[in-house]
């Protein structure tokens, strides 16, 4: 399968390096297939409506040349061709760009979906808003721990040929991790179950603002700190098949998008 990376939407929050939103394009037989879908269309239209709060946080640039739909047309590839959309988790900017893509399957945890339908605290009430839910998507529960596994992960299930919803909650209830077979190799696409590559590659200096807010928002820093360390272990093996990516590391999306084989340890 072909993959392309995209950035889906740029931040800027004070005092971090530049983010992006790290969505993956995959060409299959069936149609296209979009891992996180970043910020959309209408997330440039509405911020304060489809964002809220957070939006002063994390300060999206809000292009709408960078949304997947606007990409999509670069590429020469129909956006109508969108069929599956799988998504990492439910925070705006993972979820939004799905409104673009109307008529595609929405996969997720029944655990996130749980979380984003029936928030239980605070923390879940302020992340996930009725709005981003408005354009009635349809969304399509997995539990991955009915799953055969992947790599050592136990709660991991094939939801479509070649690609695998991973559970990896930390930084919200039903988060995962989203691995896809190109062919050749394995990306794994982690989501926010780490920030930044200092996590996980025992050589790059941090930044501690944007460990700050990963710990501020996660709904259970104890799995932040595991998912890490499992992370860490992948990177270090060194498997040259494959690709550890997250959403927002620009650096981990210019090496996918040049080098999708050259990842990981030297």
């Amino acid at each position: 399968m072909k993959v392309h990376h995209l950035n889906c939407g740029t931040m800027r929050p004070a005092l971090t390096p530049s983010l992006v939103c790290h969505v993956l394009v995959v060409e299959t037989a069936e149609g296209l297939l979009l891992v996180d879908s970043g910020f959309g269309l209408r997330d440039a239209a509405a911020p304060a409506h489809r964002i809220g709060t957070a939006r002063h946080l994390i300060k999206p640039v809000l292009d709408p040349e960078e949304s997947a739909f606007r990409q999509l047309q670069r590429l020469d590839l129909n956006p109508d061709d969108v069929r599956d959309i799988v998504l990492t988790h439910y925070d705006a900017d993972h979820s939004g760009g799905t409104a673009d893509f109307p008529r595609a399957r929405v996969h997720l945890t029944a655990a996130e979906s749980g979380a984003a339908q029936h928030p239980r605290t605070w923390n879940e009430r302020s992340r996930y808003l009725p709005a981003q839910r408005e354009h009635g998507p349809q969304l399509v529960e997995h539990d991955p721990a009915k799953g055969d596994g992947w790599r050592g992960f136990a709660a991991a299930t094939e939801i479509v040929p070649g690609v695998v919803l991973i559970a990896m909650p930390g930084h919200t209830r039903g988060h995962a991790a989203v691995a896809v077979d190109t062919g050749d190799g394995w990306i794994l696409h982690a989501g926010d179950a780490f920030y930044h590559r200092a996590q996980i590659d025992g050589v790059t200096r941090g930044n501690r603002v944007l460990a700050t807010m990963e710990a501020a928002i996660a709904h259970d820093r104890r799995l932040v700190r595991a998912n890490h360390a499992r992370l860490t272990e992948l990177w270090a093996a060194a498997d040259p098949a494959l690709t550890i990516v997250n959403a927002h590391d620009p650096e981990l999306l210019r090496a996918a998008a040049a080098h999708p084989r050259r990842l990981g340890p030297r």
